[in-house]
């Protein structure tokens, strides 16, 4: 990576923490070289890209449930990694979908809603390139375009999105503002919402200690809308869920084909990762979570990320990973492998379980019923299954009874979460508007059921102690009833079988 260079501009964001170490030229000489002999630029006018008209039907039902109301939904500032560099930059969830910006989006960016006499006025707020005029495209290196490339312009951007826009800095007149009631989505931006409370306490339009609790806090009831708000997906971000499965396909493919070199490696389940990363940055912006590659017992930690360990024939591979998209729509999916291409007896007993299980609550699944019920019939064969094989101390109906639940040791988690901009998506969303939920075409969300056998777990022998197998789909529900969209990924256990060997 290239040494720093100065950053202190009246442009920047914040004060250049290099300023020791910097090598940028300050000579008059050089300022003046430097501002000449550019090729005018030449950026086309982009017609509305296809999320446009999408993400302003959404503005228009956030801006029906706040009248009167200003609603600014911040993009975020980049998030530093370590000293001055920073994490891969991403937009909030919020602002990607009632913006359509995805993976290009400019970081700091602010869309504001106005209110108006009939709903609202959109305008977006970012930074556009600076001129040769200004030092800031060669010495600012948190946002100059010798470092980070060039930023579109405003026309660019109004065109792309179809969206008034207005360079950043007039965002200040939209702060100092005190003719509606503003309010902010508080954690896309943390300086921004400082900001807005110091003039909301100024102006004595937020008490000291509001925030409360979600019913009282009036930016907490903007961000549950905008997460209720994506509870049922409409028919563009079906299509990205759609291509973002087909694109997680290839990496789970990748995998099966890179079998050889992974069990070779010593931390092969490092290699698992990046293999499906590879296909995600190739085909997409990045993986839409940290991948889990959980060979052996770490299948039987639920959130394995650190991938440090060998992948043995033998064992089980618990690969549970997702491509995000440039639209920023993520895929999350789950299979069980067996490294050596074929089941144990045990290993297939377990995996055909959690099969059945996954395949009963899919059966369900269809407009009207609650959210809540995929996971209790899901439970109803988890619970069989481990009465069935000795491991509970009573039947499964008694298992079953909300105060026992002694099946829940070998399936701690849930069984489905809504899917979309966010791997979780809509966790801001109500109760009775989620767990609680009543299913409707449009909604999507995973079914993942599993049994995790700890390898120190006296309940159950000892052939089954270390194995943990999960299976996670991708379900849309239709108008009639579901469609598994990853049905594509082989997921019995014959045909796992039949596709590495095919490989």
């Amino acid at each position: 990576m290239d040494a720093m260079a100065d950053s202190s501009t009246s442009a920047a964001p914040s004060p250049n923490p290099n300023a020791n170490r910097s090598t940028t030229p300050v000579s008059n000489a050089f300022r003046e070289y430097i501002a000449t002999q550019w090729a005018d630029r030449v950026e086309p006018t982009p017609a509305p890209r296809q999320a446009a008209a999408f993400a302003a039907a959404r503005r228009q039902r956030i801006s029906a449930m706040h009248p009167g109301e200003r609603l600014i939904v911040p993009a975020g500032p980049a998030r530093v990694r370590s000293n001055d560099t920073d994490y891969p930059y991403r937009a909030h969830s919020a602002f990607a979908h009632l913006t359509g910006w995805g993976a290009d989006a400019v970081p700091e960016s602010v869309l504001v809603l106005e209110p108006t006499g009939t709903g609202h006025e959109a305008t977006l707020y970012f930074r556009p390139t600076a001129g040769r005029d200004s030092d800031e495209f060669y010495a600012n290196a948190a946002i100059g375009e010798f470092w980070t490339g060039p930023r579109p312009s405003l026309a660019h951007v109004a065109a792309d999105l179809d969206l008034p826009t207005k360079p950043l800095d007039a965002l200040e007149d939209v702060l100092e503002a005190t003719d509606a009631t503003t309010r902010i989505v508080r954690d896309a931006d943390r300086e921004l919402t400082d900001q807005v409370d110091g003039r909301r306490l100024l102006n004595a339009e937020l008490p000291a200690d509001a925030a409360e609790s979600i019913d009282t806090d009036p930016d907490a009831v903007l961000l549950r809308d905008l997460s209720e708000l994506r509870l049922v997906k409409d028919e563009w971000e079906i299509a990205q869920l759609r291509a973002a499965v087909a694109a997680t396909k290839q990496g789970f493919d990748d995998v099966v084909a890179d079998r050889p070199a992974i069990i070779a490696h010593p931390r092969g389940e490092r290699l698992v990762e990046g293999t499906f990363n590879r296909r995600a940055r190739a085909e997409g912006n990045q993986v839409g979570y940290d991948t889990i590659a959980a060979s052996g017992p770490h299948a039987c930690i639920l959130h394995w990320t650190r991938n440090d360990g060998p992948v043995v024939p033998g064992d089980l591979i618990l690969l549970d990973a997702g491509i995000e998209l440039d639209s920023l729509y993520t895929a999350d999916i789950t299979r069980t492998l067996p490294i050596n291409g074929a089941y144990s007896e045990v290993q297939r007993r377990v995996y055909e379980a959690v099969r059945e299980a996954a395949d009963a609550a899919f059966a369900i699944v269809r407009p009207g019923i609650r959210f809540r019920e995929i996971h209790a019939e899901a439970m109803k064969v988890i619970a069989a299954k481990t009465a069935e094989w000795g491991f509970l101390p009573v039947g499964a109906a008694e298992s079953l009874d909300p105060e026992a639940q002694y099946h829940r040791r070998y399936m701690v988690h849930g069984t489905s979460h809504h899917l979309g901009l966010d791997v979780h998506d809509c966790a801001q969303a109500r109760r009775e508007l989620y767990l609680e939920g009543i299913l409707e075409p449009g909604m999507v969300f995973t079914i993942e059921p599993g049994l995790y056998f700890q390898p120190d777990d006296l309940t159950v022998p000892e052939e089954y102690r270390g194995i943990g197998v999960r299976i996670e789909d991708n379900i849309l529900v239709t108008a009639t009833g579901a469609e598994n969209l990853s049905i594509g990924i082989p997921r019995t256990a014959d045909e796992v079988e039949a596709w590495l060997a095919g490989a």
